[in-house]
């Protein structure tokens, strides 16, 4: 989920950063070109006022040659382009040698501005890429109310265009410092946020793989998650508590059941005593009570195998195995089934006890429903993180519908109602092998038959 939050996060922010800069750099190349203009400004305002004496002066000879110098010295001082033009165009002083006012472009509308009686309006923004830049700035010389001349400046800008740059590099700067910061702490929120909800999806799958006690503890995150794990903690402990029941339920069901039946199974003995040898009603009513007795029997051991906890170590599965298929083997040969093991050392995790009745309920159900002649298959292997037993018949197999129901409690299919079974050996098995963190899976087999495949976690439990 971090994956998913945090580039949305991460893309909001430089949004926001993006909006707040662009801003920021195009006041910053207007304030520093508004510095620049107010100076040539200035700049234009003192020379006019020099241009009017000239004009208005008995030594104007005098004058004209002190404001020529102060134009000079201004040019080799500051390298800008200044004139004193008359209305006609015609040139009263200018540095350097050569300056005139352009007939068009963007000088000649500043000269007319400012022979309409009002300086020159500020000139277009020059930007960082513009190395052809020039600011443009007019004022008029007025004597007696009219313009007699106009002050032209032509100023260079790469200086002006330098200190935009650097600007604009150190609000860059100062944004990636910001950005790294807004990550850094985007970084920290989602693991704030996402931590209970991963803690949270862990102590779900505990709880959907059979591990009723894990709990969420409720101590970090935002409050309505801190709620959330209340919540869901109410809810584990509700949940558990009613499995239990139903546990003690069926665990005590079965075993004060099993008195009164083995009472009944007693008498039924002692009526058979008291009529002739093969009574057929006799006979029915016995295989009916064994059948009985042995569901009760199950359900004592299902109740039991959803109760206990495992007791995990590294055992081979192969030794394991293949003492399961040894003691099988003679009902195997008094069926006429071929029982066969292909069994390597291989090493897992797994309760002892619990993989063996579990394998012992496996192999059952393929003994009953292989026929003669037929071979039934035990392999023991390993990939990756996980070792495995298959356990292979030949026998009829199931349909996709059977096959997704396989392992439900008291389930059996309809097309062997005739074979002994109480239909909650393989729930036993399941209950058994989840408890260890182990799974048991139901395929088909071709041409016929069913393939069960029992997975265990080669690498140890996590400490809890």
């Amino acid at each position: 989920m971090r994956t998913r939050l945090l580039p949305l996060l991460i893309v909001l922010m430089a949004g926001v950063l993006l909006a707040l800069g662009f801003p920021l750099a195009v006041s910053l190349a207007a304030a520093q070109q508004q510095r620049v203009v107010v100076d040539r400004i200035d700049d234009t305002v003192r020379f006019a006022a020099l241009a009017q004496f000239v004009t208005d002066s008995s030594d104007s000879d005098e004058r004209l040659t002190t404001l020529r110098d102060q134009l000079n010295r201004y040019y080799s001082t500051y390298n800008i382009d200044v004139g004193v033009f008359f209305r006609s165009g015609k040139s009263m002083a200018h540095a350097p040698e050569g300056m005139a006012i352009p007939p068009e472009g963007e000088g000649q509308r500043a000269f007319r501005e400012a022979l309409s009686g009002r300086r020159s309006q500020d000139p277009p923004q020059v930007w960082p890429w513009q190395e052809d830049g020039r600011l443009l700035v007019a004022s008029p010389v007025v004597r007696d109310g009219d313009v007699v001349a106009v002050v032209y400046t032509d100023s260079p800008t790469g200086q002006l265009r330098s200190r935009v740059l650097t600007g604009w590099l150190l609000i860059a700067a100062g944004e990636s410092a910001a950005m790294l910061l807004a990550v850094g702490a985007a970084f920290r929120l989602t693991g704030w946020v996402l931590r209970p909800v991963r803690v949270l999806d862990a102590a779900t799958h505990d709880i959907a793989t059979g591990q009723l006690n894990s709990r969420v503890a409720a101590a970090s995150g935002p409050p309505e998650l801190r709620r959330l794990a209340r919540s869901f903690n109410e809810m584990a402990d509700n949940v558990e508590e009613v499995l239990e029941q139903q546990r003690a339920f069926v665990a005590d069901a079965s075993h004060q059941l099993r008195n009164p039946l083995a009472a009944l199974l007693l008498r039924i003995e002692l009526l058979a005593l008291e009529l002739p040898d093969g009574n057929a009603e006799i006979a029915s009513v016995r295989t009916e009570g064994k059948r009985l007795t042995q569901v009760l029997d199950d359900l004592l051991d299902l109740a039991l195998a959803e109760h206990t906890s495992a007791a995990l170590e590294l055992i081979d599965i192969g030794e394991l195995a293949d003492e399961r298929v040894g003691s099988w083997r003679p009902l195997a040969e008094d069926k006429g089934v071929r029982l066969v093991g292909h069994l390597l050392p291989v090493t897992a995790w797994a309760d002892p006890v619990a993989l063996s009745s579990a394998l012992d309920a496996v192999i059952d159900n393929a003994l009953k429903f292989t026929p003669r002649g037929e071979e039934v298959t035990v392999s023991v292997s390993s990939r990756g993180e996980l070792s495995t037993i298959t356990v292979v018949d030949h026998g009829p197999g199931l349909t996709d519908d059977e096959l997704s129901r396989i392992g439900d409690r008291f389930w059996r299919s309809g097309r062997h109602q005739n074979i002994k079974g109480s239909g909650l050996g393989l729930s036993i098995s399941r209950a058994l092998l989840s408890a260890g963190g182990a799974t048991i899976a139901y395929a088909h087999h071709r041409p016929h038959g069913l393939q069960v495949t029992v997975s265990l976690p080669r690498t140890p439990p996590a400490a809890s």
